[in-house]
């Protein structure tokens, strides 16, 4: 049968096992990263554009990659298909994640961007260039009737593109917009 001072005994163990194993040394493993290191791996982009690469591209640059590379899981043309549609002039209605898309949902344009550059597509994230991107962000952002058929999508003229659904949202960092 346990006493009061089998407790004391069994905490008195483990403090001294846990404060003997808290004041060991480490071992050694690891650097300091500096900034050139990380840079590669740095890829945000902010709604405001800031992160944003060089680079460039078209509505019609953007189709045929679209095509090779995003319409087996999103459809023909951005419709729809075993992943959500990106292209669509449905309206919002509920919290449905079906229902949202890139022209009803989507707060920042660059968002767009940022997300194509770090997740598409769905077998090889991170593939594409940043010419690549932009030019499928130009198919979509014109799919969706957002920008012109001729526009050219760059680090200049991506944050300027207003997405309607933009003023819904509660901003986190309304300095950084």
């Amino acid at each position: 049968m346990f006493t009061f001072k089998h407790v004391i005994f069994v905490a008195s163990v483990c403090m001294v096992s846990m404060g003997s194993a808290l004041l060991a040394e480490t071992p050694n493993r690891g650097k300091p990263v500096d900034e050139a290191t990380i840079a590669p791996w740095d890829i945000s982009i902010l709604p405001d554009g800031t992160g944003l690469p060089k680079g460039s591209g078209t509505p019609a640059q953007g189709a045929p990659i679209f095509a090779e590379k995003c319409s087996g899981c999103h459809g023909e043309n951005g419709k729809g298909g075993e992943a959500n549609a990106l292209i669509s002039d449905r309206e919002l209605i509920g919290i449905s994640a079906a229902q949202k898309t890139i022209k009803n949902f989507w707060p920042y344009s660059t968002t767009v961007f940022d997300f194509i550059r770090r997740a598409m597509p769905f077998q090889m994230p991170h593939s594409l260039t940043d010419d690549e991107v932009y030019a499928l962000t130009a198919y979509i952002l014109a799919g969706n009737k957002l920008i012109g058929p001729d526009d050219a999508m760059d680090a200049q003229t991506l944050p300027k593109v207003k997405m309607p659904y933009r003023d819904n949202f509660i901003l986190r960092f309304p300095d950084r917009i």
